[in-house]
């Protein structure tokens, strides 16, 4: 009984909602959804419910599942239901008579009587009955009865069995639990095995949640080794009559969920042997997800238990495995519709091709011959030779069949299924056509900012012919055998003279490694430009020179040469092929020269000049020029000096001042020759006027005190009659404050 009932609530529960769920098979919904179950005789549904009979004498009806049920499996089981007993009865009998929820062999298909509560006689399997009326003294009750066997008490009425250990009878549970009323009453049956007899079910039986059975129940009659059954409910009126009602009837089960039932591995038999050995525990993860969870049991034809599993011994005939599994915690009823179809066929290895690539002409392609579909059979392995000489006489076998080295050719396999039946493969290796490149070269114009450098677009390089392949660009052969280090900047690499490689990739994943040149071409600069000196208010001609394709100045200009160019910077570019430098060049001021100072004696005036570039000339009126820097007979009062030098670029002037000489005074006072006087140079500056006696120390110093002015006194006193040495220096009021300095000599006459 309780295999059986497991069994095929499993079944129903995977069929209907395809995943582990307690609720298996049901009856709900409005109007009551009835698929997958029959209706017998009377049983009708009404809205929410099936009304098995209706309230008149004679009724019968009964609802059933439609396929027989294997329990064979189940550890537990839950049934619920509501049910409702109402109508208005007979004058003589009452309400009656009750109905039954059932598991049977041989379920009712037409009228019983109603002492039967709708059991047929003879009825086997597990029978849970509702009783209303008292047979015995045509009374009302409310008694609950169970049968674990077979229907056959007096007058066919489930009341009056009483097979020990198989049978309960309640009380009358009218006072507390009526089942005759308007509402309905919810039961609960719970089934499980009896850990002290496996043959036996504990059985507890719930009205609102009020425990009504709980004790273990042994099968009997019929019952003893029930394979399949049948769920359902039935009632009948009899003599009297009521209204038979059930609604959410829902059967419920925990059963070990399989992801197949059936696995059809492939098998062979040993021609050596005439059998083979297949480990049936290696299926397991085809049939649960984590086989660690389970534990299996094996039985084969007759259900034989299986002992070794793990080596089972077949022979050529057909044989099929049963397959159990089985919760330990037995939180899951186990599930015993597993199957292990042994066929045994020949074994065939199968040939194959495998095709390499011959990369980079290295004279043959890296092959893993393990990676060769030479059988369908899980677990299948295979020994790779050269030759079948090898293969035959298991001599020299191919050692690193995961990276074999080969050219073009044809290796052979020895492959053995896990049932040891074994066939030779035939391994060709194949190359694909090699990829064609080509060494190239690329040139670059030189960086103007980094002229040892060029900027390279490599994608242009011309290494092969092939379309649709795929580039990789790499700064040396090391890394584009290795496939490090790429150039990610491919389109615009800069580099000096040198080389980089192109892996050229085809659609069959084999590549081939070009050599790239990398030419910087040298800046060419004009060798005849050149910077240039000018007069600051001169111009000139810059001549680019010949040899160059095309020129651009800054200016404007497109020709070789450039004219009326003024003191500045300019510049040139300079085309030659596709390359452009950018010259500068310089047209400087000539430095001015200076007249660093004057010595003015008598009318001789010596001129000093620096700066410039030197030889200078020197004028007095700008038109009559000298190499000599001094000038004789120069006149009185102002004058003007003119210097240039090599340039010939318009020359400075300076103004200078001869004085008047005096080269007698006699200082008496009566107003003629009293003395020398320079306060017309008083406006000059830095005007120095000193008086010197013949051995050269200073007598007189003239400043602004005295109006620069000497009347032959010194500290107020008269000198001697004599001849004295004078100088008078000053700076020019010109933007150099050209230093002049005029000397001479006085006699001067006192009388006493």
């Amino acid at each position: 009984m309780k295999n059986n009932l497991l069994s095929y609530f499993f079944l129903i529960l995977i069929c209907l909602f395809g995943k582990t769920s307690a609720q298996t098979y049901q009856l709900t919904g409005n109007p009551v959804n009835t698929s997958g179950w029959d209706l017998v005789s009377s049983a009708s549904i009404n809205t929410d419910f099936i009304q098995l009979t209706q309230d008149i004498g004679d009724q019968y009806g009964a609802i059933k599942l439609q396929d027989p049920i294997n329990l064979k499996y189940c550890d537990k089981w839950k049934v619920e239901f509501d049910f409702r007993i109402d109508g208005n009865g007979t004058a003589q009998y009452g309400r009656g008579d009750g109905f039954t929820f059932w598991y049977l062999a041989n379920p009712p298909t037409g009228f019983v009587s109603g002492g039967g509560l709708g059991i047929p006689a003879n009825a086997s399997g597990l029978m849970v009955g509702f009783d209303i009326f008292n047979n015995s003294t045509e009374g009302q009750m409310s008694k609950i009865h169970v049968l674990y066997g077979t229907n056959n008490g007096l007058n066919n009425n489930i009341e009056y069995n009483n097979t020990a250990g198989s049978t309960f009878h309640s009380p009358d549970l009218n006072p507390t639990q009526p089942f005759v009323g308007s509402t309905y009453k919810h039961v609960e049956v719970n089934g499980e095995t009896d850990p002290a007899n496996t043959a036996n079910w504990l059985i507890k039986i719930r009205i609102d949640g009020v425990l009504i059975v709980d004790q273990s129940f042994a099968p009997s009659g019929g019952a003893v080794g029930m394979a399949t059954g049948y769920f359902g409910f039935s009632a009948a009126t009899g003599g009297a009559s009521a209204r038979h009602s059930i609604k959410n009837a829902k059967i419920y089960i925990d059963k070990v969920p399989i992801l197949t039932n059936t696995i059809n591995p492939f098998v062979c038999v040993n021609p050596a042997t005439g059998n083979g050995t297949v480990d049936l525990t290696s299926f397991q993860n085809q049939f649960v997800t984590n086989p660690a969870n389970y534990t299996f049991s094996y039985f084969g034809p007759g259900g034989t238990p299986i002992t070794n599993p793990s080596d089972y011994h077949y022979s050529t005939a057909a044989t099929t495995i049963t397959v159990v599994v089985k919760d330990p915690s037995s939180t899951l009823c186990d599930n015993g519709d597993g199957t292990i179809v042994l066929t045994p066929s020949p074994f065939a290895a199968n040939d194959v091709t495998l095709t390499g690539c011959n990369n980079n002409n290295a004279g043959g392609a890296v092959f893993d011959l393990t990676s060769a579909t030479l059988s369908s059979v899980p677990g299948s392995t295979a020994v790779f030779y050269n030759t079948m000489y090898d293969l035959n006489n298991h001599i020299s076998p191919i050692t690193n069949s995961s990276a074999f080295l080969s050219p073009a050719a044809t290796i052979y396999a020895q492959v053995t299924t896990p049932q040891g039946c074994t066939d030779v493969a035939q391994i060709t290796l194949a190359l694909f056509p090699v990829v064609e490149v080509q060494e190239a070269t690329l040139r670059a114009c030189a960086i103007e900012s980094s002229p040892s450098t060029g900027l390279f677009n490599l994608t242009t390089a011309p290494v092969t012919t092939q379309n649709g392949v795929v580039k990789e660009y790499y700064p040396s052969l090391t890394d584009a055998l290795n496939g490090t280090n790429s150039i990610v900047t491919f389109n615009s690499y800069i580099s000096p003279n040198g080389v980089v490689y192109i892996k050229v990739i085809n659609g069959n994943g084999c590549y081939a490694i070009a050599k790239v040149n990398l030419i910087v071409i040298p800046q060419v600069f004009s060798n005849t430009l050149e910077d240039k000196i000018i007069c600051m208010e001169d111009t000139t001609t810059l001549d680019a020179g010949p040899g160059f394709t095309a020129y651009e100045w800054s200016n404007g200009a497109t020709t070789q040469t450039v004219s009326n160019i003024g003191v500045g910077t300019y510049w040139v570019k300079l085309k030659t092929g596709d390359c452009e430098v950018t010259q500068t060049v310089k047209v400087y001021a000539s430095d001015q020269p200076v007249i660093s100072s004057i010595n003015i004696s008598n009318t001789t005036v010596t001129v000093y000049a620096t700066g410039g570039t030197a030889p200078y000339q020197y004028s007095t009126d700008g038109i009559k020029w000298q190499d000599s820097n001094e000038f004789n007979n120069i006149p009185r009062g102002d004058n003007h000096i003119y210097v240039k030098d090599a340039y010939d670029c318009n020359p400075i002037v300076i103004s200078i001042v001869v004085p008047n000489i005096i080269n007698v005074i006699t200082p008496n006072g009566d107003g003629i020759n009293d003395g020398i006087d320079y306060s017309a140079l008083s406006g000059k500056q830095n005007l120095v006027f000193n008086v010197f006696d013949r051995y050269g120390a200073l007598i007189h110093k003239a400043d602004k005190t005295n109006r620069y002015r000497w009347d032959g006194t010194m500290a107020g006193r008269k000198v001697p009659t004599g001849s004295y040495w004078y100088s008078v220096s000053w700076d020019e009021n010109d933007k150099k404050n050209t230093p002049i300095t005029y000397a001479g000599w006085v006699l001067v006459k006192n009388r006493d």
